[in-house]
């Protein structure tokens, strides 16, 4: 092998570790130990403000607290779930949390923490109408974990009309 090859064998070998560790190091889990990371609350904290719109207090500091109790509600179903549905949710949460992965998947170019309730349910409507079934079933997945979440919890029965169960 000629030395000007092997220069730019190893340029390039150098050039593609630097490129796959920067992309691990921003590969963050959405999961750890079963439980919601910062990353994974960043995200449903969001898809909760799209999804819920209407749903949630209009106060901040009241929407604020709603919004807490939600992701505190998420993390104790998500804790329930078989390891393997963890393991395929944490992957979700990884690729949304991740600039890249979020504007692939979501189409999302606003992180979601900045992004506006229209620009998320816009994204969701993208999501649910895609081609991809991969779209469209994390799509689905956001909606369903974020609505199982809230409305399993009695504080918001109200808002559907539902007394809640009768007396025995």
């Amino acid at each position: 092998m000629e030395r000007r090859s092997l220069l730019k064998l190893g340029v390039g070998a150098a050039a593609l570790l630097a490129l796959a560790g920067g992309g691990v190091a921003l590969f963050q889990p959405g999961l750890a130990a079963g439980r919601l990371t910062d990353s994974g609350k960043r995200v449903f904290e969001a898809v909760a403000r799209a999804v819920l719109d209407g749903s949630l207090p209009r106060a901040a500091s009241e929407q604020r607290a709603a919004l807490s109790a939600q992701l505190k509600r998420l993390d104790d179903v998500i804790l329930a779930f078989p390891a393997a549905v963890q393991a395929e949710l944490s992957q979700l949460l990884a690729i949304l949390s991740n600039g890249a992965g979020r504007r692939l998947l979501a189409g999302l170019s606003t992180d979601w923490p900045d992004a506006s309730v229209a620009e998320i349910q816009a994204a969701f409507d993208d999501m649910r109408l895609s081609g991809l079934a991969a779209r469209q079933q994390a799509y689905h997945a956001l909606r369903d974990l974020t609505n199982a979440a809230f409305y399993a919890d009695a504080s918001a029965w109200r808002l559907m009309g539902y007394p809640g169960p009768r007396p025995i």
